[in-house]
């Protein structure tokens, strides 16, 4: 995710921390930021969208508060690939299974 972001001009990533601040200061966030993903083991979506660029970051909820970001990439499709899905899906897995082992 780090290498991802690092990718990003100055105005995209200050694009990206604003979508990222919003999500962490409002209750209820605008689907259009934040989307529960159809089809995926409770996967959530942010969609940052800046000049003809779409990102997107997958994650999941820890708690029903943390949203853990785990995976990021520009979209160029309408529809999510099925391999990012898949990604985000591992690694919220695996996340777990590192938690339950540190409790």
């Amino acid at each position: 995710m780090e290498d991802f972001l690092d990718t990003l001009t100055d105005k995209q990533f200050e694009k990206v921390s604003f979508v990222f601040d919003l999500i962490e200061q409002l209750e209820t966030v605008p689907q259009a930021y934040l989307k529960k993903m159809k089809g995926a083991a409770d996967i959530w979506e942010v969609r940052v969208r800046y000049a003809n660029n779409i990102f997107r970051f997958l994650g999941f909820m820890d708690k029903q508060k943390l949203v853990v970001l785990n995976h990021a990439f520009i979209k160029k499709t309408q529809k999510t690939p099925r391999k990012d899905i898949r990604t985000a899906e591992k690694r919220k897995s695996e996340y777990f299974k590192r938690k339950e082992n540190h409790e």
